[in-house]
Order: structure tokens, then C-alpha cells, then sequence
């Protein structure tokens, strides 16, 4: 994505259109004029590839790569996407993930793209002396019953077979450390791993299990790991589809996560996850308390500015502007890898929410300028507010 000066003025007085400001409830951020100075991440226009990927570090950084050029249909964000994975997975030890991404790039990007089977070669070959030196060092450890040892033992062997994707092995690994851990912070690092592993593997029953030993721990936990702890919690329950939990798990992430977390998820996904589930299933009352008031959470917002203005907008009732920024956030929210299958539940239960804070004051309403409203004809806005009355969310009022 190029910086502001190579964008139309007109394009950027669009996406900022209908701000806050005025809105004596609402409130104004010190830093949004510094914001607005430069084009987000995530926003309405086509996905800056390289500047999201640099948001993440590890396996997430090539699966999101993935997982963009399996979704996209641009071609060249596609290949742009299995470059960067193809230059990613070189710097490690995943050649059984290498491969798959040489083969979706199927020669369309040269001959410097194609597979390295001499690298794939040394790779595997240093991988098998690296793991007997590795189960004779463990064998070493348990004879001489040396237990901080042989935790270390088990967590080198989590880091090698995660390393290689073998990802069911890493999770065995590093969950066996725990007869072996001796203080707090071990329970804390076998924990993050377990979750670490569970989540790119898809278990989010893992993943619950796992936070909740953590917290158990009967140590204080330091900030850090609090937020990480949140964020894979709130994941969990994105996954679940329990949207108001999750977005309390977000919104409860301090400013200590910074960019400590990358291996897993980045402060805008905190900022865009919590802020669309908490717009699809807060009231009006929450929505100002736990996130419009909420200082901490404000400083996420800042880092996607078409989030924050989307939430303000709807908390001011200005719902033409709200829509249009969720309908210009919906492509880039189709290829991120955890909220893509719950964008269409999450837009569908912001709108019907929209739709009954829009008739609550009223005793009546004119279809027609609800209708202009909600981008709508009279025949669909009927639909929709009908099947709400039905499901008891709106009382049925008089049209006019």
C-alpha cells in the first residue's frame, strides 16, 4: 500500500468521513491527527502484504501468508504471499511445509522459486543428528534422574519437532515437561507453549485448558503473560463463536502486550477482534462503559483507525458511515486466518443491533428514511425488521 501522498485526496476524505467529532459523547483522540497521517494496515483498500507479514514472526507469519494466497483473488497478492512464505520458510527447518509452497507457486515465479532440493537435503539431514544428539542428551538426563534437566529436555524437543512442523510431537513435548517443572514460571512457559502449538493446530479445547492452569499458577503472573493469556483466550472463544466473551478477553488486554506476542497475533487483530465481537453483542450501555471509556483498549483503536470510527459511529447512531466501513473492512477481514469464518455472523449481528438501537426511541418509525439509512429498500428493511419483531429484539412499531 503506497503512503498517503500516492492516494486520491478524495479517497482519503472518504474513509474519514463522518468522524467523531461534534459528538459530545464520543470521544476525541489527542493522536488522531498523527494516525490519519499514515494508511492502515487493515483498512478498505487492497492489503499491504509486506507491512501486515511484518506485524507476525514465526509459523503464524507463513500460514497467514498462506492463508492469504489461498483466499485471494488477486494473482499477483497470491504470489506476492508465497514469495515472502517461500523466503520465510528458507530461514528455518520446515521442509515439508517448503515443499508445499513450492508447489503452489508451480514455476510462476522463476527459477530462484522453485524447489531446493540440496538445501531440503542438508535441512533433513541436519534434523536427524540434531535429534539423536538430542535423545541421547535426553536418555542422559533420565538415568541420572536429573530433573530440571530432563524439563529442558522435553522443551528442546518441543522447540526441534515445532521447528520441523510436526506440531503433534512438539505439543506431547512440551505437556511432558510438566511432571518436571519446579517453580511457577516453567508451569507459565510449558503453558504458553502448549498454547503456542494448540492453536496452530486448530485445538482450541487445548488452548482453554491450558489458560486456565496458567492462571491457576500460585504465583502472581507478570503483565506480559497476562495479556498473551487474554489474547489466547479470546481467540478460543472467537473460535467458539462466544463473541461476548471473547470481546471481554480482548478488551481486558493491557498495553504490556507491545508486539511481545507476534508468534500468535498483533495489537490491530486485539484492536479489530475485540471491537467487531463487542459491536456484535454488546449493548449500548457496555459498548461506552467497556470499550469507548476504556483508555487502555483506546490505544489499541488507534493502531486501526477504521475500527475506532466505526465503533464511534455506531455508538453516535450515524449508521450510514458505520456500514460503509465495515462493507470497505469485509475483503481484508475475508483473508485473516482466525475471523474470516465469522465475519458474515459478526456483520449480520452488528446490523440487526444497529437496527434496534435505531428504532428504540421511537414510537414510530419512516421506513423510507430508515431504509436510506441502512442502505436498503423499503421491501428489505420489512424483512429484516420482521424477522426481529418475530424474535422479540424490537416491539412491533407503526410505519409511516
Amino acid at each position: 500500500m503506497d503512503g498517503e501522498d500516492g492516494a486520491p485526496k478524495s479517497l482519503m476524505e472518504e474513509m474519514y468521513a463522518n468522524g467523531i467529532e461534534g459528538v459530545d459523547d464520543a470521544p476525541s483522540s489527542s493522536t488522531s491527527t498523527t494516525i490519519r497521517k499514515n494508511r492502515p494496515i487493515i483498512s478498505g483498500e487492497q492489503l499491504d502484504i509486506e507491512a501486515y507479514a511484518a506485524l507476525y514472526s514465526g509459523r503464524t507469519k507463513i500460514m497467514r501468508l498462506i492463508f492469504l494466497a489461498d483466499h485471494c483473488d488477486n494473482s499477483g497478492m497470491q504470489l506476492e504471499a508465497l514469495r515472502m512464505a517461500y523466503d520465510e520458510l528458507k530461514k528455518g527447518e520446515n521442509t515439508q511445509l517448503f515443499r508445499e509452497v513450492v508447489q503452489k507457486i508451480d514455476g510462476r515465479l522463476g527459477p530462484n522459486y522453485s524447489t531446493d532440493a540440496t538445501w531440503c537435503a542438508m535441512v533433513d539431514r541436519k534434523a536427524d543428528q540434531r535429534k539423536d544428539k538430542l535423545e541421547s542428551e535426553l536418555n542422559a538426563y533420565r538415568t541420572n534422574l536429573i530433573k530440571e534437566s530432563i524439563r529442558m529436555g522435553y522443551n528442546d524437543f518441543g522447540d526441534f519437532y515445532y521447528a520441523h512442523g510436526a506440531l503433534g510431537d512438539a505439543f506431547k513435548s512440551y505437556v511432558r515437561t510438566r511432571d518436571y517443572c519446579t517453580t511457577s514460571k516453567h508451569i507459565i512457559q510449558m503453558c504458553l507453549s502448549a498454547i503456542l502449538v494448540s492453536i496452530e493446530m486448530g485445538q482450541f479445547a487445548h488452548v482453554t485448558s491450558y489458560v486456565s492452569k496458567a492462571e491457576q499458577t500460585p504465583e502472581a503472573l507478570d503483565p506480559p503473560s497476562i495479556a498473551k493469556l487474554r489474547c489466547a483466550a479470546g481467540l478460543a472463544h472467537l473460535e467458539a463463536k462466544k463473541y461476548k466473551l471473547a470481546a471481554r478477553k480482548f478488551l481486558e488486554v493491557g498495553p504490556e502486550l507491545g508486539n511481545s506476542y507476534s508468534e500468535v497475533i498483533a495489537p490491530q487483530d486485539v484492536a479489530t477482534y475485540g471491537g467487531l465481537c463487542a459491536l456484535a453483542s454488546f449493548d449500548r450501555t457496555e459498548l461506552k462503559n467497556k470499550v469507548i471509556d476504556n483508555i487502555n483498549f483506546r490505544n489499541f483503536l488507534e493502531l486501526v483507525p477504521e475500527v475506532r470510527e466505526l465503533i464511534n459511529d455506531f455508538y453516535s447512531s450515524h449508521y450510514a458511515s458505520c456500514l460503509e466501513y465495515l462493507g470497505n473492512l469485509k475483503s481484508n477481514l475475508m483473508l485473516d486466518i482466525h475471523i474470516h469464518d465469522h465475519v458474515e455472523t459478526l456483520y449480520d449481528q452488528i446490523r440487526s443491533r444497529a437496527l434496534i438501537q435505531y428504532t428504540h426511541p421511537f414510537v414510530s418509525v419512516d421506513m423510507r428514511m430508515m431504509a436510506d439509512a441502512f442502505k436498503t429498500s423499503v421491501a428489505g428493511l420489512e424483512k429484516e425488521l420482521e424477522s426481529l419483531i418475530t424474535d422479540n429484539q424490537i416491539q412491533n412499531l407503526p410505519k409511516h
